[in-house]
């Protein structure tokens, strides 16, 4: 069974000033997820589903989703706030969604095989789709709740342009141990800071590996997911600004032996877009894979 790629595109931009998954940055005028469904489907991916928002999906299905549908199966799924369990209503005022974990739940009635979710504005490198599709048709992920991920050190994630947030990750051999999202990363004078979950300000280690949200997982994901969601609104649900982070789920799930993850290593490069002016390194380094 060929695994399918699961595309988190409904975010808004909000730095960024505009919507990130339709912005032409490659040398033929592509996005940024025309490289990241090339790389999949070389690395044997079936179908893609795009979790996006109704209220740019028409623009969205004929600027990219169109452009792809003669070489790999493309499907939609929508992130709306009122998409809650049942007995949750949205807060008065709440305007963002419920974050990464809340985008992956989205899709639970469009796939039904292993999936691996990524951002629609990172590039990840053609080696990280090679590895994880070569982890999902092994036997090292024939547990049926086992999850993989690809990480990168923290180092080559970083914006020059202002913070980011990131999945810092301990390791135990070749699994993650824990992985924290720490959010306002940067480097200052050559020292990485970030705040971790409890609002402190930390050091982080150049080298420390950070979760840039490629992660494989079993079609058995949205079961638990959907449990651990419920009980993160039923805690937060009533904040303005609160979100459901998927590094969050993840590493509460190895705590309690839900699952284990295989940390895979990449020689690829990622990078993004988080800021407009990132635009121009982003174009040159895409510019360079052309070549």
């Amino acid at each position: 069974m060929k695994p399918t790629l699961l595309v988190l595109a409904a975010g808004m931009g909000s730095r960024y000033g505009g919507l990130k998954q339709l912005d032409q940055m490659g040398p033929q005028g592509e996005t940024l997820l025309d490289y990241s469904l090339r790389d999949a489907h070389q690395a044997g991916f079936g179908k893609v589903v795009f979790v996006i928002r109704k209220d740019f999906a028409d623009a969205f299905k004929t600027s990219v989703g169109a452009r792809h549908a003669d070489q790999i199966e493309v499907a939609y799924a929508f992130q709306e706030l009122t998409d809650l369990p049942a007995g949750f209503t949205v807060p008065t005022d709440r305007i963002k969604p419920w974050g990464t974990a809340h985008a992956i739940r989205a899709a639970r009635d469009v796939i039904n095989e292993p999936f691996v979710a990524i951002n629609a504005d990172d590039y990840y490198g053609a080696d990280a789709y090679q590895r994880i599709a070569q982890y999902l048709q092994s036997d090292t992920s024939s547990a049926t709740t086992d999850i993989a991920m690809v990480g990168y050190p923290i180092h080559n994630t970083l914006s020059p342009h202002g913070s980011v947030n990131r999945g810092v990750c301990s390791l135990n051999g070749l699994y993650l141990q824990t992985v924290e999202e720490h959010t306002q990363i940067s480097e200052r004078k050559g020292v990485i800071r970030g705040n971790n979950l409890a609002g402190e300000s930390v050091v982080i280690d150049p080298k420390t590996l950070v979760s840039m949200n490629f992660w494989a997982f079993p079609p058995s994901f949205f079961e638990p997911l959907e449990a651990y969601f419920t009980d993160f609104l039923r805690e937060r649900g009533n904040e303005l600004k609160s979100e459901c982070y998927i590094p969050t789920v993840v590493d509460d799930m190895i705590k309690a032996g839900q699952t284990r993850c295989a940390v895979l290593p990449t020689t690829g490069e990622w990078f993004g877009v988080t800021y407009p002016e990132d635009k121009p390194l982003v174009q040159e380094r895409l510019l360079a894979l052309t070549v």
